[in-house]
Formats: structure tokens, sequence, C-alpha cells
């Protein structure tokens, strides 16, 4: 475990702890990241413990999952998420310390590691969070009000082609084949429809 003491080492393994506990944030259930985020973050604790630091920036790194957890509940909250990550990289190239307040981390590794830190964190939150707030693709209602064609007859049963999908459908009127359909409402996969 001496290789944790040395700081470079020890700042990327926080990173990677702190990185895998934001991503388990955002994607939650699997197990995997959050095993991987507690297995780094007591890596990075045995490293914090055994090094010098600053306790200011080891508060940052706390105060950097409040504005995190606020931008990933509602889209459009980038300015969270960006005074997130910035916090995350200040506290964690200040938090192993030579002399006092000089970090003692590796510029190069701190001004590599946090950029794609940065980089990583701002691309893959932003589209998690894109993708869980966009509707889903088989969101039936949409299919109301539709126009259609009529692929069969139509009356206790039959088939329609709407929105580019083949769907079975009932009316309350026959319907030749061919003729044009609007939906007027769905019962549970059946789409009841109408001749235009």
């Amino acid at each position: 475990m001496d290789f944790l003491l040395d700081p470079n080492i020890a700042y990327l393994v926080l990173l990677g702890g702190v990185l895998l506990a934001l991503m388990s944030l955002v994607t939650p259930g699997t197990g995997a990241l959050e095993i991987g985020a507690l297995f780094c973050l007591a890596l990075a604790g045995y490293a914090v413990y055994n090094l010098s630091f600053n306790g200011w920036s080891l508060v940052l790194l706390f105060l950097s999952v409040a504005p995190f957890v606020y931008a990933i509940q509602k889209p459009k909250r980038e300015l969270y998420l960006g005074i997130s990550i910035l916090l995350l990289v200040i506290g964690s190239v200040f938090l192993f310390t030579a002399d006092g307040w000089k970090p003692s981390v590796n510029p190069l590794v701190a001004v590599l590691a946090s950029t794609l830190l940065a980089a990583f964190l701002w691309i893959a939150v932003r589209k998690t969070i894109q993708s869980a707030a966009a509707r889903p693709a088989h969101d039936l209602e949409i299919l109301i009000g539709q126009v259609g064609e009529a692929r069969s007859k139509i009356f206790s049963e039959g088939s329609v082609y709407v929105n580019g999908e083949l769907w079975s459908a009932r009316s309350e009127e026959k319907i030749p084949a061919g003729s044009p359909i609007r939906v007027i409402r769905r019962e549970g996969f059946i789409l009841v429809v109408e001749k235009i």
C-alpha cells in the first residue's frame, strides 16, 4: 500500500473514486459504479490519512456534490454542473500539500487528469440528463390525432399504417382498405380509428 503514498497516485485514485461516485448518482442501480467508487475512495482515504492535506480543499470536494446533485435533477442546469466540476478540480489539485499550501501533485498530472475529468463529466452527465428528460420513443399517446392509411378492411378488426408503423385497429364504421384514417383513441395496443 506504500504506492498510495505517492501524491500523484493518490490524486488519480481520488479522482477515479469521485468520478465513479458522481456517475453512480447519474446512473444508479447497477452496483458496479458504487462498489468501484467505494473501493477507490477507501484507498484515497488511506492516502489522505497518511499524507499531509489541506482541510479547505477537502471541504471543496464535499461542497462540489451539492451543485452536482442540483444539476442532475432537472435539465438545463449546466451552470451548476460547471460549478461542481470547478470545485472538484480545485479541491482535488490542492488536497495534497507540500510546504503548507503548495500542491504536491505534479502540475502536468493535475492539469491533464482534471481536464480529462472535467471534459468527461461535462459530456457524460449532460448527455445522461438529456436522455433521462427525453420523451420515450414509444409514447403511444402521441398517436392520437395522427393520420394514416387503412391497410386492410377495418370494422371490428383490421390494420392501419400510422407514424411509420403497422398497428392493429378497429372502427365503429366500415373502412375500406387504402382509405385515409385518423386515430381517435387507443385501447391498449389497438387503435380506434375513423375514416377521413
